[in-house]
């Protein structure tokens, strides 16, 4: 409670003691009275006022009275009553005096009141600003939003962005290939970065994962096989230099006879949607339908930890493997029948081999044990420090990794340098913590990330509220592109109309029915894991093309490309680097928590319609929705009574602000289903995860009935559907708070 409401309670005592005194003049009580001290206090109150009442002491003299009785005279009543009228003028006196200094106190300028000499006297309270001279440091006011607006623009003016991407592609840091000696390098010079930037607390977590790369006694290769009689010929087309992590490391040959039923994938980079001039540019990427090391999935990779031998569902069962777009035309040379138009690729592209002539493809990838850094630093809140955003970047790369980590590196470490200098200047008071991480492994799917997350499944949703990913955040100049979670999207919007676009110096919201265009995680997205494997809220942006950036795991992913492709490379990361800095900002700045849970009602909404398409196939089942509307209906509800609640709160109550804001933190969470397991199915959020429990799964299945009646499972769907019904019933419980607030009819 401020010092204003403060006073104002000191005077209601008084005025009450004061009118008991008066009552006891008139009303021939015993005699108290009250004496009052004038003093300023040492630990920087306006003004004290001590007030004791004197009992004890009239008490002494009542005592002495009588056992003087019989000396002495009894004084006349007139005497009595003229001594009460004084003592009564006297607490009028006193009490006119003190209320008007107060009230005069509270009016005038600081400097009036609070000026002393170092060392000489009491400091003044926090609303009265201390005397500044020249020596003194700035004074200490109350921050606004605006305010911190400016001075991280500010700030960011002052930054050279590309001279610190520029750094992270020199040799000494490229390539960085997640557990070589470079990545190792470059983490260790972020976690002294964080120190220098004197963070609250810097540390790193090692963890022991499997990759795979390729075999160093046999290369991969992909051979065109040509029968003619008897005899067989084999035709090279390429040895490639890149390759795919966690394809099966096997030999296949296709042949036109099972060309239905893959048992081998090659991948290119059609001309068409990247317009490479380099022909022979070799592709690296992974093929991990999923997050972190598959070969301890649901498990943390921390320090060599004994697990049951086990693989990720997401490792594909054949071999994979890339070729350069030189390598794709020869074997099309080989191959017959024009792909469809409606791909949309170069007309080069064949469908099937030609007679008598096969395609044998061999992968000696190897698995390979590595340790991986995760570097943190954090700068603790004033207020709630066991709250928390994260922000992170991937920091290893295959190649230079310009675009793919430098951006994302460099722009985590700008925003820890300048959050940190508001901070150590008073500028900044940050209510909740803000956590910067450099992970690892990210090129073979947020591994580090994932592993990370696998290790504080149970607590981190109750700590954590918000995760920002910095990675590939300038892939172009003309879009302005999200993906997130519906929590966020009111934030988002109030940034985008913050934030100028700096080519075009329009705002970047420039379009109503952005949340509708926005895009869901991928697997490759460090975000994804926090969203869908954590149940805490994630936000991954980037200024993009319509096209996607061609030189992602290539050895073409240079600074000098990336700043050729995007001429005003540093006007582009300073506007990244103030859309994160703003959310930060916002996040840890106000009392409430900027999450918007109301944006899960459109989203159950629309599931309901969809539902209803099939309300005829449901129906002929035996089964009704009646169950999905009310546990719609009781989230609706949730979130009017959280409004309500909100609204009615007093901001200044940190206690019931920080209930109602637990209560946000853990609608996300509430949306991981309960029913499956996170070791097998990990990616457990019914929105935006994987598996039979999605509604996404549950939608795709009630149309494989209209379609395939054969290959549809009634009592499948059954489970689904009730899965589904009770993980939204349980969120909707979850966010009305006590049990004794639910007001749900089962």
């Amino acid at each position: 409670m401020d010092s204003v409401t403060g006073s104002s309670v000191w005077q209601l005592t008084m005025m009450d003691q004061a009118r008991s005194a008066f009552s006891n003049l008139f009303g021939g009580e015993p005699l108290s009275y009250t004496r009052f001290s004038l003093a300023r206090q040492v630990d920087g109150d306006n003004s004290h006022v001590e007030m004791k009442l004197a009992v004890d002491e009239e008490e002494n003299v009542d005592n002495n009275m009588r056992g003087n009785h019989t000396s002495v005279t009894k004084p006349k009543r007139l005497n009595g009553y003229i001594c009460y009228g004084t003592i009564a003028v006297i607490v009028f006196f006193l009490i006119g005096f003190m209320i008007g200094y107060l009230g005069y106190c509270k009016r005038v300028e600081p400097k009036a009141d609070c000026e002393r000499p170092a060392g000489t006297g009491p400091s003044c309270t926090e609303e009265t600003e201390p005397f500044e001279t020249e020596e003194q440091l700035p004074e200490t006011r109350r921050i606004f939003w605006a305010d911190l607006k400016s001075m991280l623009s500010e700030r960011l003016d002052a930054i050279d962005f590309t001279s610190a991407i520029k750094m992270l592609n020199e040799n000494s840091y490229v390539p960085r290939e997640a557990g070589s000696q470079k990545d190792e390098s470059l983490a260790f010079y972020i976690e002294n970065q964080f120190r220098e930037l004197k963070l609250s607390k810097v540390w790193h977590d090692e963890h022991y994962v499997k990759i795979q790369v390729k075999g160093s006694n046999a290369q991969n290769s992909v051979t065109i096989v040509s029968k003619s009689g008897g005899s067989s010929m084999a035709y090279q087309v390429e040895n490639p230099e890149g390759y795919v992590a966690y394809s099966k490391a096997t030999t296949v040959t296709v042949a036109n006879a099972e060309s239905l039923n893959a048992i081998g994938v090659l991948i290119y980079m059609d001309q068409t949607k990247f317009p490479i001039v380099n022909a022979d540019l070799p592709v690296f990427g992974h093929a991990h339908l999923g997050t972190g090391d598959p070969y301890t999935p649901g498990f943390p990779s921390f320090n060599h930890t004994q697990f049951p031998p086990s693989q990720s569902s997401g490792l594909p069962n054949i071999p994979v493997q890339t070729i350069s777009r030189a390598g794709a035309e020869k074997l099309f040379q080989n191959m017959e029948g024009d792909c469809p138009s409606i791909w949309g690729i170069d007309s080069s592209c064949k469908l099937v081999s030609s007679q008598n002539k096969n395609v044998k493809l061999t992968v000696n990838n190897v698995l390979k044990e590595i340790r991986i850094f995760n570097i943190f630093g954090v700068i603790k809140g004033f207020e709630e420090p066991d709250r928390y955003v994260i922000v992170g970047a991937q920091r290893d790369a295959w190649g230079p990794g310009a675009a793919k980590s430098s951006v994302g590196t460099s722009l985590l470490l700008k925003l820890a340098q300048i959050l940190s200098d508001m901070v150590l200047k008073g500028q900044f008071k940050p209510s909740r913590s803000i956590v910067f991480a450099s992970w690892s492994g990210g090129d073979f799917g947020a591994i580090g990330a994932t592993e990370w997350l696998e290790g504080y499944l149970a607590s981190l949703h109750l700590k954590a509220f918000t995760y920002i990913n910095l990675d590939k955040a300038i892939l172009g100049t003309s879009k302005f592109k999200v993906s997130s979670s519906p929590l966020l999207y009111s934030l988002i919007e109030k940034t985008m109309q913050d934030v100028k676009h700096p080519v075009t110096g329009l705002s970047l919201y420039r379009d109503s029915n952005w949340i509708n265009k926005v895009e869901k995680l991928s697997f490759d997205n460090a975000a994804f894991p926090f969203l869908a494997y954590s149940g805490i809220p994630a936000v991954s942006f980037c200024f993009c093309e319509d096209t996607d950036y061609p030189y992602l795991g290539t050895p073409m992913d240079t600074y000098e490309v990336l700043n050729q492709n995007v001429p005003q490379l540093n006007k582009m990361a300073r506007a990244a680097a103030e859309v994160a800095g703003l959310l930060v900002i916002k996040l840890t700045h106000d009392v409430e928590l900027n999450l918007n849970y109301e944006m899960y009602n459109d989203k159950i909404l629309w599931f309901v319609r969809e539902m209803n398409q099939f309300r005829a196939d449901i129906k002929e089942m035996g089964l009704n929705l009646q169950w999905l509307y009310s546990a719609r209906g009781d989230f609706f509800r949730a979130t009017s009574r959280l409004t309500t609640d909100y609204k009615n709160a007093e901001r200044t109550n940190r206690f019931v602000m920080r209930e109602i804001n637990d209560r946000i933190m853990k609608v996300e969470y509430h949306f991981l289903s309960p029913y499956v397991s996170p070791r097998e199915s990990p990616f457990r959020h019914i929105f935006w995860g994987s598996g039979s429990h999605t509604l996404s799964a549950l939608l795709e299945h009630l149309k494989l009935r209209q379609k395939n009646n054969g290959a549809f499972n009634q009592t499948l769907l059954k489970n689904q559907l009730a899965l589904a019904t009770w993980t939204i019933q349980g969120a909707a419980n979850a966010l009305s708070g006590d049990i004794w607030d639910i007001d749900n009819e089962f």
